[in-house]
């Protein structure tokens, strides 16, 4: 975390110092966050604060107040009291209520204090006997983004989520996702829009409906402003945690963005930006929650806004989400007549494979698949992530492929680039490096199958297959075949079993439009010839996708000789014969 750790790290650990007693370690958060937005708000006001009280003297109207005080600062937000850190603890006796007065008279778009209950804090920090001090300790530190940058404040508040929810043994997952995959993802979202993302004056949109802190959005602007000064992305994002919304939505303030783009809520029962598409799309939702809760508004939604609606191809089970953010960000890509658009999402190895044929997760993926959405899959290294361990994916999508591309999908296996940390955070115990991003982003690049061991490109068909269900005789009371009315043979239920039938089984490429050929020509060569009394039944024939990711990259790895596993365990033994003589002796 860079120079943060020694810095604003130790700054934020003598606070806890101070809160310790009164508050509890998970409790520290409730403090130290909004003070530290507060107090880095006041460094931005301090050097126009006069120019803003003379201007609300003059204009009583808050729109016209707004337009006169960016006309003269270039800041979107003011603050109109006449406290600030500078005098606040001039007048001891009324600092709770002069602190209140100051958060109160912020202009209407600075609402982030609100989702802390930062007065209740206040109150309790006036009867613990710490305001005073709280107050003089963050009015001592200078938190301007001259000093402190955008990215280490960014960092400072990942910092103080993570360490205070680490002491009160909770998770932090739904807040931080790691800079270095985020970086990642950045890399790649924007990797086939490069060139065009250089022009002068582009104006862009980004869009993340799980936005936590901001950290996506913030490395999103950071790169392309990195390649082109002149650029300018809007930034939008929803969040439904109350601290991470106002984290999110005060960093983007303090940025001299349009903070009205952060919206508060759940993404999945109210899209603040119902209507609205974007150029790029990112998120890293959450992995394996319940939507059980919302349900009913889902289906809802999914059964009122017909085909064209986000949740139009199908539902996952209730026991995941994170396919209904997918299906989300894709309804959220521009339309391909108007530029189109880009996704970016991370998630975890389940919505490969979860559900049979037409279920609701097989179905998105189909129509994910045969729209020619997917572009590229990039597998990370395991332990990534400060609170999981698992193996985590990078989707990339796109709906205007490149032509090379068009009914392709790149799978890149990510896994053994990465980097030993010094030190663990949490289940972190990997990075990945700029060297190590650089090798991932090459293989994007080139595109083939030149190194079968790290990429492999695949047509979208051959990720479908057909479930059919084989059937044999009903047996009678004299072992032959038991048969209908029409003299057909009855199915014993008992003996039924079913197989999936790659599309592209025996090196078809005639992919759906393949069905009857290629199911035949699997029944004759795989089952036939070992029950010869089988049949199809055709009528209950299914169609499936699923993306075997590790299948594509499977090693076969010899077994040991037995020898080896001999001599291996005649040295256990002995060890294990040496320590019962060692008890007996």
């Amino acid at each position: 975390m860079r120079s943060l750790v020694s810095t604003l790290g130790s700054f934020i650990w003598s606070i806890a110092d101070q809160l310790r007693g009164p508050y509890r370690p998970n409790q520290y958060g409730n403090v130290i966050l909004p003070f530290t937005i507060l107090r880095r708000l006041d460094c931005i006001l301090e050097p126009d604060r006069e120019i803003v009280r003379d201007l609300a003297a003059t204009h009583e109207s808050p729109n016209r107040l707004r337009i006169e005080v960016k006309r003269a600062t270039g800041r979107p937000f003011f603050n109109t009291s006449k406290y600030s850190f500078a005098n606040l603890l001039q007048d001891a006796d009324g600092l709770e209520d002069n602190l209140v007065d100051y958060i109160d008279r912020f202009s209407a778009d600075v609402d982030v204090f609100e989702y802390f209950d930062f007065k209740k804090e206040i109150i309790a920090l006036e009867k613990a006997g710490l305001l005073r001090e709280i107050v003089k300790s963050f009015g001592a530190v200078d938190l301007h983004p001259d000093v402190v940058s955008n990215a280490d404040m960014g960092d400072a508040f990942e910092y103080i989520i993570r360490k205070f929810n680490e002491a009160a043994n909770e998770t932090s997952g739904d807040h931080y996702t790691p800079r270095d995959a985020i970086r990642l993802l950045v890399d790649l979202l924007f990797a086939e829009k490069d060139a065009a993302l250089t022009e002068a004056g582009i104006v862009r949109t980004l869009y993340d409906p799980t936005a936590g802190t901001g950290g996506m959005l913030a490395l999103a602007e950071e790169h392309l402003l990195a390649q082109n000064p002149d650029a300018r992305l809007s930034l939008y994002g929803q969040e439904y945690n109350p601290q991470s919304y106002a984290i999110c939505k005060s960093d983007l303030l303090a940025k001299g963005h349009d903070a009205s783009n952060i919206a508060f809520g759940n993404t999945l029962t109210n899209d603040a930006f119902k209507g609205r598409q974007f150029d790029f799309c990112m998120s890293n939702p959450p992995y394996g929650v319940d939507w059980k809760q919302y349900a009913k508004a889902v289906t809802k939604e999914r059964d009122e806004a017909g085909p064209y609606g986000r949740f139009a191809p199908g539902l996952p089970a209730t026991s995941d989400g994170q396919m209904l953010f997918l299906l989300h960000l894709v309804h959220k890509m521009r339309a391909p007549e108007d530029g189109g658009g880009r996704v970016g999402i991370i998630m975890n190895g389940s919505p490969f494979f979860n559900g049979a044929a037409e279920s609701g997760p097989s179905n998105i993926r189909k129509w994910l698949l045969e729209n020619d959405l997917v572009e590229a899959i990039v597998a990370l290294p395991t332990n990534m992530f400060f609170n999981t361990g698992i193996a985590t994916y990078i989707w990339i999508l796109d709906n205007t492929k490149h032509s090379e591309r068009k009914n392709l999908v790149q799978l890149i296996d990510g896994t053994s680039f990465w980097t030993k940390m010094r030190k663990n955070l949490g289940n972190k115990g990997r990075e990945i490096s700029d060297t190590d991003r650089a090798k991932v982003l090459r293989l994007y690049a080139d595109f083939t199958d030149a190194d079968p061991d790290f990429s492999k490109v695949l047509r979208n068909d051959e990720f479908g297959y057909w479930t059919i269900t084989i059937e044999r005789p009903l047996l009678d009371e004299d072992g032959k075949p038991a048969v209908d009315r029409k003299g057909k043979p009855k199915p014993d239920s008992k003996k039924r079993e079913t197989e999936n039938v790659p599309f592209s089984y025996g090196g078809s490429t005639a992919g759906p439009a393949g069905k009857a050929e290629v199911i035949q020509a699997y029944f004759d060569t795989e089952v036939k010839p070992h029950v010869p009394d089988a049949w199809i039944d055709w009528a209950k024939t299914k169609t499936g996708y699923e993306i075997a990711f590790t299948r594509h990259f499977y090693k076969y790895v010899p077994p040991r000789p037995l020898a080896e596993i001999d001599a291996d365990l005649e040295k256990q033994v002995a060890k294990i014969l040496d320590l019962l003589r060692e008890v007996e002796g």
